[in-house]
C-alpha cells in the first residue's frame, strides 16, 4: 500500500484477497461443521445406544468447537513472537486442508475421523484470530475509518460462505454420502489457501514483536512476585530480593490469588476421569488465567519502577479488555447450540419431506447478510438522529440481551413439543431472527473492538483471547450437560414439571440475561482507546 493511497484514505487494494480467501475458508468450515451433528447421529455413532446418541453427538460437537476456539492461543503466540501473521496463517492452512482430507477418507473410521477433527481444530483455530488482525494491519491512522466497513465486509463474507454451506452440504451428505460431503469443504479450503497466498506481495506485513523485557507476561510476573518493599525501592524485578525484605507483614495477596488459581486448576485436571479430558483441561486453563489476571490486577502497581509506566498501563488495558471478553462468554454458550440443540429440536418438528433440519441453519447467515447493511445504512443512523449513539459496547450489550430473548422463544417451542403439540419448523424462524440480530451486534462488533483496543505488540494474542471466549462459552454447555446427568439434578428438574431440555433452554436464557446486565454496567466504566498503528509504521 503506497503512502499516496493511505493519505487519500482509500481502501487498501490487498483487502479483496483476504476477503475472498475468508469466504472460501468459511464455506469449508461451516460446510463440515453444520453436517457434523447429523453425521454423528446417523453414521459414526451407531454403536452408541439410540437414547444416548444425540447427547453423545452434542458432546463431540461442542468438544470440537472448544478445540477450534482454544487453538487461537497457540496461533496468536506463534504469530506475535516468531513467524508473523502471514506465515502462520499460510502454514496452518495446510494443516487445515489435511484435516478435511482425513474426514473424507476416514468417514467410517472413528479414530481417523476424530484425528481429522483435531487437525481442523488446530488449523482453523490457529488462523482464526490472525486473519482478523491481519486485516487490521492493512490500515493505519489515515484510513482507519475504512476498517469498520471492512470488518463488516469480513463478517458478511463469512456468512455468505456459511449460507451456501448450510444449504447445500446437508443435501450432499444425504445424496452422495460423507466422503463427498466432507471432501467438497476440503477443496474450498485448498482454494482459500491459494487465494490468500496470491496476495502475498501486496500485503502490509507487520513483523513479530522482538523479545520485550516489558511485555505483558514480564510485567505480570514482576507484579505477582514483587514484595511491597521491593516495589517501593524500585527492586521489583524477580531475583532482586534482598535479605530482610521477605518477612511477615509484606503480604502479596495477588500472588496468593494466583496460587489459589493454580491449585484450583490442578484440582480441575484431577477431575478428568469424571468430566472428561477436554472439560477438565479447559476448566483448568480458564481458572488459571482468570485467577492470575485477578492477582496481577491486585498488585500491578508493584511493577512500577521496574517497567515503564506505558507498559504498566498497557497491562491494565489488556486486563480491562479481558473482562469484556469474559462477560461475552454466555452469549457464545447460546449461539453455538443452534448447530446442536436447535437441530435436535428441529428433528421433532413438522417439515416438508425434502427439507433437512440442518438446512435451517442457512437462515442464520442469510439474515446476517441482510442485517449488516441494514444496521449500518438505516438502523444506526436512525438511532443517532434520535440521540442514541450505537457505540460498540452498547451494541454488544443489546446483542447479548437479544440472545436471551431467542432462548426464551426456543424454550417456549420446546414446552409445546413436550406437551404433545405439533409444531412446524417455521416456528424456529423467530428464535433464529432474534439470535442472529444479537450475533451481528456482538460478534461483528467484537472483531473490530478487539483489534482497536489491543496494544500493538499483542494484536494476535488479544484476538486469540476473543476466540477463547467462544471456548469458554462452549465449556459452559458441556458443564451444564454433564450436570443434568446427575440424578439429584434431574430429580429436581422433574419436580418442576418441565423436561430437562426445556429447563436447560430457560437456564441459558437467564444466564445470558444476567450477563447482559453485568456487561452493560461494566461498559459504562470502560474507557475506549485507539490502538491503530501510525502511518509511518507501514511495512
Amino acid at each position: 500500500m503506497s503512502q499516496t493511497e493511505a493519505a487519500a484514505g482509500r481502501m487498501p487494494r490487498q483487502i479483496p484477497y483476504i476477503i475472498a480467501s475468508e469466504g472460501c475458508e468459511r464455506f469449508s468450515f461451516y460446510g463440515m461443521r453444520n453436517i457434523l451433528t447429523p453425521f454423528l447421529i446417523s453414521t459414526l455413532l451407531l454403536f452408541v445406544p439410540l437414547a444416548d446418541r444425540a447427547g453423545d453427538a452434542k458432546h463431540v460437537f461442542h468438544t470440537f468447537v472448544i478445540g477450534v476456539y482454544f487453538f487461537p492461543l497457540l496461533g496468536g503466540w506463534l504469530a506475535d513472537r516468531f513467524f508473523g501473521k502471514y506465515n502462520t496463517v499460510l502454514w496452518l492452512s495446510l494443516v487445515y486442508c489435511a484435516g478435511h482430507a482425513c474426514l473424507a477418507l476416514f468417514e467410517a473410521n472413528i479414530k481417523g475421523f476424530y484425528f481429522g477433527l483435531f487437525l481442523i481444530a488446530l488449523g482453523s483455530g490457529g488462523i482464526k484470530p490472525l486473519v482478523a488482525s491481519f486485516i487490521g494491519d492493512q490500515f493505519d491512522q489515515t484510513n482507519k475509518e475504512k476498517a469498520k466497513l471492512v470488518f463488516d465486509m469480513f463478517y458478511w463474507i463469512i456468512n455468505f460462505g456459511s449460507f451456501f454451506a448450510s444449504l447445500l452440504m446437508p443435501i450432499f451428505l444425504r445424496d452422495y454420502g460423507p466422503a463427498v460431503a466432507f471432501g467438497i469443504p476440503g477443496l474450498l479450503m485448498l482454494a482459500a489457501t491459494i487465494v490468500f497466498w496470491m496476495g502475498n506481495k501486496k500485503y502490509v506485513h507487520v513483523p513479530p514483536a522482538p523479545p520485550n523485557p516489558d511485555s505483558f507476561t514480564n510485567v505480570a510476573r514482576t507484579a505477582l512476585l514483587a514484595h511491597p518493599a521491593q516495589a517501593r525501592r524500585g527492586l521489583a524485578r524477580p531475583g532482586l530480593a534482598r535479605p530482610g525484605l521477605s518477612r511477615p507483614g509484606l503480604a502479596r495477596p495477588g500472588l496468593l490469588v494466583a496460587q489459589i488459581g493454580a491449585a484450583l486448576a490442578l484440582a480441575a485436571l484431577c477431575m478428568a476421569p469424571l468430566w472428561g479430558f477436554v472439560i477438565a483441561a479447559c476448566t483448568a486453563l480458564v481458572l488459571l488465567l482468570a485467577m492470575a489476571g485477578v492477582g496481577t490486577a491486585m498488585q500491578l502497581e508493584r511493577a512500577r519502577g521496574s517497567h515503564p509506566d506505558a507498559a504498566i498501563e498497557g497491562v491494565r488495558g489488556v486486563l480491562r479488555i479481558l473482562i469484556i471478553f469474559a462477560l461475552v462468554t454466555p452469549f457464545w454458550s447460546l449461539f453455538d447450540q443452534k448447530a446442536s440443540t436447535w437441530i435436535i429440536q428441529a428433528n421433532a418438528m413438522d417439515k416438508p419431506s425434502w427439507f433437512l433440519p440442518a438446512q435451517m441453519q442457512a437462515l442464520n447467515p442469510a439474515l446476517v447478510m441482510l442485517l449488516i447493511p441494514f444496521n449500518n445504512l438505516v438502523l444506526y443512523k436512525v438511532l443517532a438522529r434520535l440521540g442514541w449513539e450505537a457505540t460498540a459496547l452498547r451494541r454488544m450489550t443489546v446483542g447479548i440481551a437479544f440472545s436471551a430473548l431467542a432462548w426464551i422463544a426456543i424454550g417456549a417451542i420446546q414446552l409445546a413439543l413436550d406437551g404433545g403439540t405439533s409444531m412446524s419448523i417455521t416456528w424456529q424462524i423467530l428464535p433464529y431472527a432474534l439470535l442472529t440480530f444479537g450475533e451481528v451486534l456482538v460478534s461483528a462488533t467484537g472483531l473490530e473492538f478487539a483489534y482497536s483496543q489491543a496494544p500493538p505488540s499483542m494484536k494476535g494474542a488479544i484476538m486469540s483471547f476473543w476466540s477463547l471466549a467462544v471456548t469458554v462459552g462452549n465449556l459452559w454447555v458441556l458443564i451444564v450437560n454433564a450436570s443434568v446427568k446427575n440424578d439429584a439434578v434431574t430429580g429436581h428438574i422433574a419436580s418442576s414439571g418441565i423436561s430437562v431440555t426445556a429447563f436447560q433452554m430457560f437456564f441459558f436464557a437467564a444466564f445470558a440475561g444476567i450477563a447482559a446486565i453485568a456487561f452493560g454496567l461494566y461498559a459504562k466504566r470502560y474507557k475506549m482507546v485507539d490502538n491503530y498503528r501510525n502511518q509511518e509504521k507501514i511495512a
